[in-house]
């Protein structure tokens, strides 16, 4: 298979080889239409935004995932073999695990804790665990530092689950482990990229404190996440 493909009407070319990768559509369309010069929108299939366009003369797109490894799963893995995206960075908001973190706050997945079978697929003969690119990783926390942003760098968790059975019981046994926060696509995102060879990093932004009741609205997390924005438009 080739492109276009059966989730991206994008043709060759039309992609650059880095890609921002915020879960809602919404919001690849606004970082498009606010940070980059030069815009032409690839692909509208299922409402899954795709642009491309210029930051500071250097060619970037931005791609909509959806929710889940599934989602992200398939658009990562076309996005690399189809397309030759070598670098993927996931924006993203995220639930604090943590008392210390706090709404608005910055993430940086240094590995993925998951309670998804998406590794089922390799055969391996244990346990994968999925890390980012440490290239991407030591830049961007020199980018934020830059910008004046002191990001939480360590584990979170790619869960499957947004309404789970246990409440959270469940997400306070991986509070007890360090993991700082919660969200639903780096694990996929980091196996797809481990085993194609290529770079991905998951930055995120505190949108919700689970323990705490409070919690961002819909516009918030689409336009006013501008500070993951910035560091990840930079590092690109």
């Amino acid at each position: 298979m080739g492109a276009p493909t059966p989730h991206n009407s994008g043709k060759l070319g039309d992609i650059a080889e880095t890609v921002l990768l915020p879960g809602d559509p919404l919001r690849a369309k606004f970082i498009a239409e606010t940070f980059l010069e030069d815009v032409v929108q690839y692909n509208t299939v299922r409402g899954m935004n795709g642009y491309t366009g210029y930051y500071n003369g250097k060619k970037i797109s931005v791609q909509g995932t959806g929710m889940g490894c599934p989602s992200i799963g398939i658009y990562t893995y076309e996005l690399i073999h189809f397309y030759g995206v070598k670098n993927l960075i996931r924006i993203g908001s995220a639930g604090a695990l943590r008392e210390d973190l706090k709404m608005h706050d910055i993430v940086i997945g240094m590995g993925s804790c998951t309670d998804s079978n998406y590794a089922s697929q390799y055969n391996l003969p244990g346990t994968f665990a999925p890390v980012a690119s440490y290239e991407l990783l030591s830049k961007a926390v020199d980018v934020a530092k830059s910008q004046g942003v002191e990001p939480k760098v360590g584990n979170i968790l790619c869960s499957d689950v947004f309404y789970g059975d246990e409440g959270l019981d469940s997400l306070a046994k991986w509070t007890k482990m360090g993991v700082l926060a919660v969200e639903m696509e780096s694990a996929a995102l980091y196996m797809n990229a481990a085993r194609a060879g290529v770079n991905a990093l998951c930055i995120l932004t505190i949108s919700d404190c689970p323990f705490k009741g409070e919690a961002t609205t819909a516009m918030e997390r689409q336009t006013a996440f501008t500070r993951m924005m910035n560091i990840a438009l930079e590092l690109a």
